[in-house]
């Protein structure tokens, strides 16, 4: 089995500045240990790249206006004349140069800005589009069998809504490498598996309504984005097509596995996907600075593990998986490299970085599995 990385050095512009949580210095720290623990096994490769994303591949998802807004925002000089209004000042955009203070707050949030200038960082919309780009050669890496496993770096900004940027996503790879999938190779089911913290409300949304893609979001209830309750499963022929499991704090291996087993599994089994997208990063960890989960190494490692165990019984183990998240420096690229690892099937020997603090033991996840087969019972016969 071959698993491929895709990168493009362009990505570690993707840093929203000092102060803030998602810093560049990521992708370096991970390439590091890419190099001490798998870069000298034969079942990996690494593949660079200079492509970018076009304003039409980035059209599979967001407006025009919203790309146009984004590239000014990013790109667009101070402006000396003290008249400019402050809100667009702060962005570098004055009224001759970029947009005007009502719809730059239409467009992006705050925390999408450094906290120290209160600008949308120089340069960060050409980052996210080499993400962008990133995560669509992976699929095409696994769709025209050059690997078998393909891993998307920097990829799963789930937050993106069309036309607003927020939760430190510029630009929606996830939807974007999707639609692309479904256009370019005529897909007619992929399974979007999100595994980050906090739950992909911008890839929910754009899928809401689409049978074609079996959205699961595996995240923690009650912190950001505020959404992805197990009631929204989706509207219209989509109906059923959404699945959210929303788990208590400290929800760690134990619970990861049952989910897989009880729900992920036999609704992956019914729907027979031709391609799997999985996405997330380290946020889960049980030592992460911004969540309040549970997992372990090992519990990432078995993540990699039963994706690839799905995708080989049902797409002919065709997988792409983007990883970009996390917001502990200490653990995040042992987070990534045992997904990656599981996700190949090669075991990888990491100490946990961190001591594990003994934490509330989280609520039954018998009861979660319950709610959660009880809602969306009615659309899967495997449930019933």
């Amino acid at each position: 089995m071959l698993t491929t990385i895709l990168f493009n050095p362009e990505i570690e512009h993707y840093d929203f500045g000092p102060g803030h949580a998602f810093r560049g210095e990521r992708f370096a720290s991970f390439r590091r240990m890419y190099q001490e623990t798998l870069a000298h096994n034969p079942h990996f490769q690494w593949a660079s790249h200079d492509e970018s994303a076009t304003d039409e591949e980035l059209g599979l998802w967001h407006t025009q206006d919203y790309i146009n807004m984004l590239r000014a925002a990013s790109l667009a000089e101070d402006d000396e004349d003290s008249s400019v209004p402050e809100f667009a000042a702060l962005f570098g955009c004055g009224p001759k140069t970029g947009p005007s203070r009502q719809s730059l707050s239409v467009y992006v949030s705050r925390d999408n800005l450094n906290p120290l200038t209160g600008r949308l960082p120089e340069g960060i919309e050409n980052a996210a589009r080499a993400i962008v780009k990133n995560s669509m050669l992976a699929v095409d890496y696994v769709l025209q069998g050059k690997t078998d496993k393909a891993v998307g770096l920097g990829g799963g900004l789930h937050h993106a809504k069309a036309n607003y940027g927020e939760g430190f996503c510029i630009y929606n790879d996830v939807v974007i490498a999707a639609r692309y999938a479904m256009k370019a190779y005529g897909l007619e089911r992929i399974l979007i598996l999100d595994t980050d913290a906090h739950a992909g409300n911008g890839t929910c949304e754009a899928f809401y309504n689409d049978p074609g893609i079996l959205f699961i979001d595996v995240h923690q209830t009650g912190i950001y984005p505020g959404t992805g309750l197990i009631e929204e499963t989706g509207a219209g022929k989509g109906k059923g097509f959404t699945v959210n499991i929303p788990l208590k704090s400290g929800s760690g291996d134990a619970e990861y596995e049952r989910i897989f087993d009880e729900i992920i599994f036999p609704l992956a089994r019914e729907f027979r996907p031709r391609l799997i997208i999985r996405n997330g990063g380290s946020d889960p960890h049980f030592a992460d600075n911004l969540t309040g989960l549970g997992l372990t190494l090992a519990g990432f490692w078995m993540i990699g593990d039963k994706v690839r165990r799905l995708s080989d019984e049902l797409c002919r183990g065709k997988c792409v998986d983007l990883i970009c998240s996390g917001y502990n420096p200490d653990v995040l690229a042992g987070a990534w490299i045992s997904l990656i690892a599981g996700l190949s099937g090669i075991k990888v020997e990491l100490k946990e970085p961190v001591p594990r603090i003994a934490a509330d033991e989280p609520a039954e996840i018998a009861d979660i599995i319950y709610e959660v087969r009880k809602v969306i019972k009615p659309y899967w016969k495997c449930l019933g």
